[in-house]
């Protein structure tokens, strides 16, 4: 009798799961059932803020692949709208529930994948879960807040200065809105070094959106069930609509309920394999924790990169091969207003918490040879370790042509370089992509001088 795979979410991680299991296993020997609570599998979440924003003009555009392609191709019977409210270890068995609710059925496995995937935060706050307040998670998600604008709202309140919200709030003011951002940081980004972080501040203010740094939501106030403003410590903020921005947390409720060990960023434990401490009990994306190379600490980082990584590892690994994943430094890029941003690896304060002494160099340059037409100005922040020089993390904010770069650091930083040996790097080179010395080695050569320069005490 065939075996019988259970996913629980269909999207990167648990697509990409059921996918290189049946590249591996045929329809005879396992069965593979996935369950989606929302209406759409195998899609980009990523490319939400775009479709909000109008650059992306069509939903399906999003979406890699249909339910009855997986079904009709792959043999992976994919039901949505359906969630898994209970996982029973012990009966080997999950309870699904519909759309149209009533009693859960329950479905046995002899293999179970958890890609649950995050949750965004939501405040605790009065009128929190009033209309017109979005998170913005999933396609449905970015669906729902498509309808709201076709309610023509005039005026948008975005809380969180992470990647989620800054982008939000660009797309919204692509709409026409009068935006207001609200952190209660003192610079946005915080994933970035707040230096770097200021830069993005004024180009929000540039953009036209109204930037309040260093301000906690007290409550949003709310008139017939419907958001009419958000409140802060020092001010009242008129809103139609308010979308939350906050950043996520795994999604791993379900699993931990069910005995699933969870870690100390509240993310499911895995090995490099991706199976749970449970026999038979697999977990991939955005609900796990991972590694992080740099600090050797566990980590939670909701990327589609790692969720469908993760995901093909699980799957291999189930078909009867052999994968594992190594672990992540942390790499990121975004575009925020005339903006490329990156990073990889720690920040100053995390490399100080990871414990490393942190020595921090910033230089100026331009994407180009600076007489190439078209040269953009670029900022890199190199951060090295002052007791061995080891590069610790990058951050880059520049215009375009800028932020790709950090995939060359990301890589410096995967292999454990110095930034003594980062000097030498063969980069490429023409006046079109990189003036004679690329932005990267300039950066690598003065965080090397300063590193240099503390170990002689000069």
């Amino acid at each position: 009798m065939a075996e019988r795979l259970v996913v629980i979410g269909g999207d990167a991680a648990g697509m990409s799961a059921a996918s290189q299991a049946r590249d591996r296993r045929g329809p005879d020997d396992l069965r593979i059932v996935v369950f989606e609570k929302g209406s759409h599998v195998s899609y980009s979440a990523c490319g939400i803020p775009y479709l909000v924003g109008g650059e992306v003009a069509e939903v399906e555009s999003l979406i890699s692949r249909r339910p009855e392609v997986f079904r009709d191709e792959l043999a992976v019977d994919v039901r949505l709208r359906s969630e898994v409210v209970e996982i029973d270890l012990d009966r080997r068995a999950v309870a699904v529930r519909g759309d149209r609710g009533g009693a859960p059925s329950w479905e046995p496995f002899d293999q179970l994948v958890i890609a649950t995937g995050a949750v965004p935060d939501r405040p605790h706050l009065p009128g929190a879960d009033a209309e017109g307040v979005y998170g913005v998670q999933t396609l449905d998600d970015g669906i729902a807040l498509l309808g709201a604008l076709e309610e023509k709202p005039r005026r948008a309140v975005v809380v969180g200065g992470g990647y989620i919200g800054l982008e939000m709030a660009e797309a919204l003011v692509r709409r026409g809105l009068e935006v207001s951002l609200v952190d209660a940081a003192e610079q946005p980004m915080g994933t970035l070094d707040p230096d770097m972080g200021a830069l993005i501040a004024g180009a929000l203010r540039d953009l036209g959106v109204e930037v309040h740094l260093g301000e906690r939501i007290e409550c949003f106030e709310e008139s017939g069930g419907r958001v009419r403003a958000a409140r802060t410590e020092n001010r009242t903020l008129p809103a139609d609509l308010i979308v939350l921005g906050l950043g996520t947390r795994p999604n791993s409720a379900l699993a931990e309920a069910a005995g699933v060990p969870v870690g100390e960023t509240s993310g499911i434990r895995t090995n490099r394999r991706m199976r749970t401490p449970v026999e038979g009990v697999w977990a991939a994306g955005d609900c796990v924790e991972t590694f992080h190379r740099v600090s050797r600490r566990p980590v939670a980082i909701a990327l589609g990169t790692h969720a469908n990584k993760q995901g093909r590892v699980t799957g291999i690994n189930i078909g009867g091969g052999y994968a594992a994943f190594p672990g992540v430094v942390g790499t990121a890029v975004s575009k925020i207003c005339e903006y490329e941003v990156a990073r990889t690896g720690l920040t100053t304060a995390e490399a100080v918490e990871a414990g490393f002494e942190p020595v921090g160099e910033v230089v100026e340059s331009t994407t180009r040879a600076g007489y190439y037409p078209g040269a953009r100005k670029m900022k890199i922040k190199m951060i090295a370790d002052r007791g061995t020089g080891r590069l610790l993390g990058a951050q880059i904010v520049g215009q375009e042509g800028a932020a790709k770069r950090i995939d060359a650091l990301a890589v410096a930083l995967w292999h454990e370089m110095t930034v003594e040996e980062m000097t030498g790097l063969d980069l490429s080179y023409a006046p079109p992509f990189a003036p004679v010395w690329d932005p990267v080695l300039i950066a690598a050569r003065k965080a090397a001088e300063r590193v240099d320069r503390l170990d002689r005490g000069a």
